[in-house]
């Protein structure tokens, strides 16, 4: 049942995408999917609703879960449980981005700390068990934020309905304090610096699938809560502190930049660069103004489906065959001939974590840095250092990875093949499974990069609706 819930729902979510512009004002509203009782005396309703921001959030989660699925294919190592880990990863983040109930979002967001956890413990491969503890440690420590202030609303407004609670009128003071408290809980997922340290470590420590589903939907929970509840919530409160948020997310842009230049481990650098884009999400949602925040969702959507895509590459296409991750070591196994086609597709991501114009990247920060210049001009010109980095650590990336001078380390390759030595020669060519999934990450960033439209008509209006752009923004 809850496979089907995930095809009903993408397929859903893919049929909304396409309706006329007509609709989009009308999407702006929750449309109700389901609601029944649930804690009738707390307030607690099994309430599920959509709007453009929730649609396009639902699309990057059927995308990469998809894709992670391909490049799953093949796993044996305890597959059935493998699996039951990954979806219930995947349905709970599906369960966070539905949810029209606080309290009914507040466990969706907790239950996937359990799969996490156990999807990277038993699985993972680099210091797992410390990995997982630590992304565990780190979101048990947002929740415990995200829990008081839920308590806090309750309290206050006697609701946990979100649209109920979106009219309510928080007293000045309250929010004041109960804003950051809420937001930094949710922003701690979010990888929002300095306590974005978890990421790096559990992305290292991650199986390729875990990784995949870390970045492309985990850590898009924390903007996203923090969007649809602290922001809209508590107004106010947010307005008092976005210059704080946009400060943070600036630092975290050019501070993870810089240490991912300095890396060596491949999945280190894409885990440090996930940090790296984040920041322009929480950037984006510190405008206040409609294009920084609809360009910080469609972040959320770019980022998702490139580093899917990376993570993919250096986890299965090149760690599997090579196994190892180091730059220097890769730089002598001349892969461009050996995986053509993940060369290929690791070109792509590249050009798209970049922000070369025609990719999802280019779209989504071309429009935060529009959006941010109306509030925070001095934040786009700190900004723009932090790119500069980004493209750097990229390039460095890529050309170590798969156009390095071939080495006496490599007995042999040839076409689709890589061997490290005589004993050691499981390596296969790149699977179709594998092929499919990239293709498909590939066709999401290139989609969105040509026609941002496509989404930007569904999350604009759901953004002007927000409550917090009444109050000042």
């Amino acid at each position: 049942m809850i496979a089907w819930t995930i095809y009903i729902t993408f397929a859903g979510a893919l049929l909304l995408l396409f309706l006329p512009r007509v609709f989009a004002r009308w999407m702006a509203h929750f449309t109700t999917i389901v609601r029944v009782p649930w804690v009738p005396a707390l307030g607690m309703e099994y309430h599920l609703a959509l709007d453009g921001v929730s649609l396009t959030m639902v699309l990057v989660t059927g995308i990469s879960a998809v894709s992670t699925a391909l490049f799953s294919w093949d796993v044996e190592y305890r597959q059935n449980e493998f699996f039951f880990w990954l979806l219930l990863v995947v349905a709970g983040c599906y369960g966070v981005f539905l949810s029209a109930n606080l309290f009914l979002l507040f466990v969706f967001y907790e239950l996937v700390i359990v799969p996490k956890y156990f999807l990277i413990a038993i699985f993972g491969s680099t210091n797992k068990e410390y990995g997982a503890m630590k992304l565990t440690l780190y979101s048990f420590f947002g929740g415990m934020f995200v829990f008081i202030g839920i308590l806090v609303a309750y309290v206050t407004a006697g609701s946990l309905d979100l649209n109920q609670l979106a009219q309510f009128q928080f007293p000045p003071q309250l929010q004041s304090w109960a804003f950051p408290v809420l937001f930094i809980g949710f922003a701690v997922l979010a990888g929002i610096w300095p306590l974005h340290t978890w990421a790096p470590t559990g992305h290292a420590a991650a199986p390729t699938a875990g990784s995949m589903l870390l970045a492309g939907i985990v850590m898009k929970l924390g903007s996203y809560a923090g969007l649809r509840v602290a922001m809209n919530l508590f107004p106010q409160g947010f307005q008092m502190w976005s210059k704080w948020i946009a400060v943070l997310a600036v630092i975290g842009i050019v501070y993870a930049a810089a240490v991912a230049l300095h890396q060596s481990d491949l999945k280190f650098i894409i885990g440090y660069s996930s940090v790296s884009h984040m920041g322009f999400v929480l950037l984006g949602l510190a405008t206040s103004n409609v294009l920084g925040v609809s360009g910080a969702v469609l972040q959320m959507f770019s980022h998702g489906v490139i580093a899917a895509l990376l993570f993919a590459v250096a986890g299965r296409m090149i760690y599997r065959r090579t196994h190892t991750r180091d730059l220097d070591a890769l730089a002598g196994m001349n892969l461009s001939h050996a995986l053509p086609f993940a060369a290929f597709t690791f070109v792509i991501a590249s050009a798209a974590s970049i922000g070369i114009p025609g990719f999802s990247g280019f779209a989504a920060e071309i429009t935060i840095l529009i959006g941010a210049w109306k509030t925070y001009p001095l934040a786009v010109w700190i900004t723009g250092a932090g790119m500069v980095l980004v493209a750097a650590f990229t390039l460095r990336a890529l050309k170590q990875s798969f156009f390095g001078e071939a080495g006496s380390s490599v007995v042999r390759t040839q076409e689709d093949r890589v061997a490290l030595d005589p004993d050691r020669n499981e390596q296969q060519s790149i699977t179709a499974a594998e092929k499919i999934g990239a293709c498909l990450l590939m066709f999401a960033t290139l989609a969105v990069g040509v026609y941002p439209k496509l989404l930007l008509d569904r999350i604009i209006p759901a953004v002007e609706a927000m409550r917090f752009l009444k109050s000042g923004g």
